[in-house]
């Protein structure tokens, strides 16, 4: 079963500094049809103002992955950690048993745009935990987070898989799905075909009872989702 949520149902959040599309219910948005994904819990697709972001602010018990597509971010948390991600690196910040953070657009000039990403972890509190990595940009799948961490992957406190797809045009890939595992797909870039369906930038695709997938890009510019494999 697929079950699309196409980029102009999300719900969306304005302000001064920030425009924000929510796949999921969050913050003022609600919608019980949509309240997440098995452990996936929220994308959030946020564009900041030059200058601006998020202040310091609490997170605990929550796997969250950030992805600059435009611009870049200026980190810091109570763990000490004060960093930059710029576009293409992922972060992973395990929240655990509590962390405060603030995310600014590190540009006076430029806007940042990136994917926020919430996952519900399989244990409670912890020590919270940071990591960030470039996997490039090589066609195919390029798998970013995993339970163990192996292979230099980030390492994810749920057991669930991140995987990076890149297609150019006029390719293909078909991914096999373990039994009783769900899949959700995000379009990031261009537009891709998903078994009989199209999706563009902005899109999302609930899967689950399909163990074959395949993805096609026949558009003349590559085409990039996040794929996360799910409990």
């Amino acid at each position: 079963m697929i079950s699309l949520r196409l980029s102009d149902d999300r719900g969306r959040a304005r302000f001064s500094w920030l425009d924000s599309k929510h796949s999921f219910s969050f913050g003022n948005y609600y919608d019980p049809a949509h309240m997440g994904f098995s452990k996936l819990r929220v994308i959030n697709d946020d564009t900041v103002k030059p200058g601006a972001g998020f202040g310091t602010h609490g997170h605990r018990d929550m796997e969250i992955i950030s992805l600059v597509l435009e611009g870049c971010i200026e980190h810091r948390d109570s763990e000490g950690n004060i960093e930059t991600l710029p576009p293409g690196e992922f972060q992973l910040m395990s929240a655990g048993q509590g962390v405060t953070h603030s995310e600014y657009n590190a540009s006076k000039v430029d806007r940042l745009r990136f994917l926020q990403i919430w996952i519900e972890p399989n244990e409670r509190g912890g020590k919270p935990g940071y990591q960030q990595k470039s996997f490039g940009q090589k066609p195919g799948l390029t798998t970013i987070a995993t339970p163990n961490g192996k292979a230099n992957t980030l390492k994810i406190r749920q057991n669930c898989y991140l995987h990076q797809l890149i297609l150019d045009p006029d390719t293909a890939f078909e991914l096999c799905v373990n039994k009783g595992r769900k899949v959700y797909v995000h379009i990031f870039v261009g537009s891709m075909q998903i078994n009989d369906h199209h999706l563009d930038a902005g899109d999302g695709a609930k899967i689950s009872d399909i163990q074959t997938i395949s993805f096609s890009n026949g558009a003349s510019s590559k085409a990039s989702a996040l794929v996360f494999d799910l409990p």
